[in-house]
């Protein structure tokens, strides 16, 4: 009953209900105690939840009197093991591949990946690759065929989403750099056609005599371009790494594109041979290190034979420790003698990178803008490239960083 007699609504109840899901998101956010100001318990899976969570982010007391929620992870593959499988019950998948980052980064977890039950427990991504590629050295023999499973399995997943698309878009832009004047019906390029006979419209008529047809050419069974990917493998271009590796394998199964890979960081790897299986590519790769982007470049140049139908894929944050000066020249050298040059920051979903501006700017003035790019949209910018038109950058690529 309300305080006047009447039969209370559901509205009351509603409200109440509201109020105690909010108490409850709450006191999972604070972690409990006393000094969180929720008077709110947990029982059942909303307490095994919050033990998850407190195992990697409790951080003991702090002050103001905050409750404490000390940590419970121990660094042992057993309870590590138990808490992987707790907090995939308990989550989704893209909030426990956070999670296992954190887990690594905050807890310093890494060497436990050299376990295969460790590595069988755990939620397979890009990131993880990215970590037992940089500890590809010391892992013991072992845990080499698990963790070639598990890398095999995010390299799939990844060439499953983009494969079809990049060969389609590349596909598209390397007919239509070879235009043919008497084009059959079914190959006219019907928008450039209509601009070059803009001239011969016939406004009493509504139409435009098409006194020059402009066609798409089909691309001959022929190599048509080369494709040379200059990727840094320092560590913090790790994600770059493994998407430019699927990259490279995709490109290599193109007949009509000739693609050559190479990794680098003060020495320079080419992994050209390995492109068949982009996971051989990664094992060969050697995360972390110095970087010499100019003696990248200089083997880069070395092998093109073909400058005017040559596009390189500088794959880079441009924290150069070799001869800056001598790196430009490079640059400047091979777009002069008709290379496309394109340089990306990051080749990832990471957001906007860290780079070095100064020399991020210094491609900029000879013409080679410096931006970050997204896996989705690789494809649109090597199709750009590959018909020599003008990449999708922003006005100004270098005053922030740039995702596609």
């Amino acid at each position: 009953m309300t305080a006047n007699g009447t039969a209370g609504t559901g509205t009351d109840s509603a409200h109440d209900s509201a109020v105690d899901e909010r108490l409850r998101r709450w006191r999972l956010v604070l972690g409990g105690g006393g000094a969180d100001g929720t008077g709110r318990g947990l029982t059942g899976q909303d307490a095994a939840m919050d033990g998850a969570l407190s195992a990697l982010y409790g951080a003991g007391k702090s002050g103001g009197g905050r409750s404490d929620r000390s940590a419970g992870l121990g660094a042992s593959a057993p309870s590590v093991a138990r808490w992987l499988g707790d907090i995939r019950t308990y989550f989704p998948s893209s909030v426990v591949q956070v999670m296992q980052r954190d887990a690594i980064s905050r807890l310093g977890l890494s060497a436990l990946l050299l376990e295969p039950e460790m590595l069988e427990a755990v939620e397979a991504d890009v990131h993880l690759v990215g970590t037992l590629l940089s500890l590809n050295k010391a892992m013991p023999e072992t845990t080499k065929e698990t963790a070639r499973a598990v890398v095999r399995k995010v390299v799939d997943d990844i060439e499953k989403r983009l494969a079809t698309r990049t060969r389609a878009t590349l596909t598209g832009a390397l007919d239509r750099s070879a235009r043919i004047s008497r084009p059959r019906h079914r190959d006219i390029d019907w928008d450039r056609t209509i601009r070059a006979n803009l001239k011969n419209y016939l406004p009493e008529h509504g139409t435009i005599v098409p006194e020059r047809l402009i066609g798409y050419g089909r691309a001959a069974q022929s190599v048509k371009k080369e494709v040379v990917l200059c990727i840094d493998q320092s560590g913090s271009m790790a994600a770059s790494v493994v998407y430019a590796s699927v990259f490279g394998a995709v490109l290599a199964s193109m007949r009509s594109i000739a693609t050559r890979l190479v990794v680098f960081d003060t020495a320079v790897v080419d992994l050209t041979d390995q492109l068949d299986d982009p996971v051989d590519v990664l094992f060969g790769t050697q995360l972390g290190g110095g970087t010499d982007i100019n003696r990248a470049l200089a083997y880069c140049q070395s092998q093109i034979t073909r400058p005017a139908d040559t596009v390189v894929v500088l794959i880079s944050d441009l924290y150069e420790g070799g001869i800056r000066d001598e790196m430009l020249k490079r640059v400047a050298a091979m777009k002069a003698s008709g290379v496309q040059f394109v340089a990306l920051l990051a080749l990832s979903d990471e957001g906007a990178p860290a780079y070095d501006r100064e020399h991020a700017a210094a491609l900029a003035e000879l013409g080679a803008p410096a931006f970050a790019c997204t896996p989705d949209l690789f494809p649109d910018a090597m199709a750009a490239a590959i018909e020599k038109r003008p990449l999708p950058v922003p006005d100004e690529p270098v005053a922030r960083p740039y995702d596609l």
